[in-house]
Parts: structure tokens; sequence; C-alpha cells
């Protein structure tokens, strides 16, 4: 595995890392105040792109023009599951803190 590789697997956990830590404004944009709805919307696509490019590395693998080995594949799709679910997760919070503030008595 050469380092290239390496350190673009430590850059991604280092991301999650610092997402899951609470601080997703400080891991995405370093502007201040940025707003929620742009730093949603920014997240799935990143997330969309990772999934495209774990499938198209995929792809090229299972055709044989691919210069990637197959556990920089796994990886990648390994990924690309992860930040998928995890977006689930997200969604999932979002939707029950709606329905807890749709619930309260005003």
């Amino acid at each position: 595995m050469d380092s290239k590789g390496i350190e673009q697997m430590l850059s991604a956990l280092q991301a999650t890392s610092a997402t899951a830590g609470g601080r997703v404004a400080e891991a995405q944009s370093p502007q201040a105040g940025a707003d929620f709805a742009q730093v949603l919307q920014s997240s799935i696509a990143q997330v969309s792109q990772t999934q495209q490019q774990a499938e198209a590395m995929a792809a090229n693998f299972a055709a044989g023009n691919s210069t990637e080995n197959l556990h920089e594949v796994m990886i990648a799709l390994q990924t690309a599951s992860l930040s998928f679910q995890e977006m689930i997760q997200v969604r999932n919070k979002l939707v029950s803190a709606y329905q807890d503030v749709m619930n309260m008595q005003v």
C-alpha cells in the first residue's frame, strides 16, 4: 500500500472523527456560522460522491482495467457503506427531534 492511500484513509478517518465529535462546522467549513441546511446538503453530497467513487472503483476492478488493488476497492466500498449508515442515523435523529417538537404542548 502506498503512502498516498494511507494519507487519504487517515484524512477520511480524521474527518469522520471530527464529525462524530460534534465539530461539523470546523471539519467541513472554515467560515463561522454556517447554515444548517447548507452543511446538511454538503454532507449528503459528500456521501453520494463517496458512493459513486466506490462503485466506479468496483466496476473498474471487476472489468480488469483498474490500477487499484482489491483491498483498496474493499476499503472504498466499506467507507461508502459506513458513511451512508451514518447519514441514515442522522436522518433518524432529525425525524425523531421533529416528532418531539411537533408533540410538544404549547
